[in-house]
């Protein structure tokens, strides 16, 4: 097997970290893990429910880097769950630390900035793997797969096109109450700041809410309307792969999608009220995602990625989970060897991922589409 590792999960009490932490639990390459979050009871409630006897708890506030990183001693990898923001914070708590470093994502800008610090983790010997959730995470890796086969069958690479969506049939759109599928402040972020898309090699920002149009998800959401928002894959893509346009759409239930419009603007101590009312995703959610590369000529590569409820929880939750818990399995297995800073497509195999979550309830399959007729 490789190492057995110590694990730290910061923002242990959110919405997705007890699913990785009950994921880490099943898991013979950890031998112990510390939740950290500002509310130690929040923490010491998951390690009690999902961590197997191997979780403990502790409060910290990681805008503190000097009080992360103190945390952090003897811990080999760091999974970062709390809110982007304090993503900088905690890769430099890391640093001083000398603990590897895994998080769900950071919103396009935080994500640049980041990458920025790769060399400080290249020279300490260290690992930050940069956005491993479902999207960006599982995402990139379809699009490594999806580029990967159609060069090799159709021809060069000019888009990338990534979609999501989630849908909880428990979900009822006449409480009043939120029903959110991640941290209601990252994904207000999401629809409100500005989403960057790549075109003719170039990134530019458009419209928030822009309309993305009718996408078909295939069974059980089928086609449903969408829209772009800023996501880290925009970061990375044209680098890594080469591609000359590139985008992100997100189809939301149009109950939650008005719901959410209702708080654009509104006051921190409104959206802090309607985030304490939210209700978790339940245990029936399905999360779907589509990565299709293209070429000039319109031949593509469809990547599909469906998530069922695993471990009784829903699969919008388990899709953004179990690519970072696996993450930790890969890097104790030496899987991962690279240093640095880097998102997922540069340093892990999308096939050693697939396999991972294929045992975590999600299901890959591919479709070609042929170049358009000409006249």
């Amino acid at each position: 097997m490789g190492q057995s590792l110590n694990v730290a999960v910061l923002g242990a009490g959110g919405t997705i970290a007890p699913a990785i932490v009950r994921d880490l639990a099943d898991s013979e390459e950890v031998s112990r893990m510390m939740l950290l979050d500002l509310d130690a009871a929040r923490a010491a409630a998951v390690a009690e429910r999902h961590g197997a006897g191997k979780a403990s708890a502790e409060a910290v506030d990681a805008r503190s880097e000097s009080a992360l990183a103190e945390r952090l001693q003897a811990i080999d990898v760091l999974v970062n769950t709390a809110s982007y923001r304090v993503n900088l914070e905690a890769m430099r708590a890391c640093l001083a630390a000398g603990t590897s470093y895994l998080d769900l994502g950071g919103l396009y800008w935080m994500t640049r900035s980041q990458l920025e610090l790769g060399s400080e983790f290249e020279r300490a010997g260290l690992l930050a793997l940069l956005g491993i959730g479902s999207s960006p995470g599982k995402t990139n890796l379809m699009a490594r797969h999806a580029v990967g086969e159609l060069g090799e069958a159709l021809g060069p690479l000019e888009t990338l096109e990534v979609a999501a969506a989630g849908r909880d049939p428990l979900a009822d759109p006449g409480d009043g109450r939120l029903h959110a599928p991640y941290a209601l402040q990252t994904l207000l972020d999401e629809l409100t700041l500005s989403p960057v898309v790549l075109r003719a090699g170039q990134a530019s920002e458009i419209e928030p809410l822009t309309p993305g149009g009718t996408i078909d998800f295939g069974e059980p959401i089928g086609a449903a309307e969408t829209i772009y928002t800023l996501h880290s894959e925009l970061a990375t893509f044209g680098e890594s792969f080469g591609c000359r346009s590139a985008s992100f759409r997100l189809s939301l239930a149009p109950s939650l999608l008005a719901r959410l419009g209702e708080l654009v603007g509104a006051s921190p101590e409104q959206i802090a009220l309607a985030g304490s009312q939210a209700v978790a995703p339940s245990a029936e959610t399905l999360s779907v995602h589509l990565v299709t590369a293209r070429t000039a000529d319109g031949a593509s590569i469809t990547v599909r990625a469906v998530t069922e409820p695993h471990f009784g929880l829903g699969g919008s939750i388990v899709s953004t989970a179990a690519p970072a818990a696996a993450s930790v399995r890969l890097l104790a297995r030496g899987s991962l060897r690279a240093t640095g800073a880097h998102p997922p497509e540069r340093c892990i195999e999308p096939q050693e991922m697939f396999a991972e979550l294929e045992r975590r309830g999600c299901s890959f399959s591919v479709s070609r589409a042929d170049a358009r007729a000409t006249s």
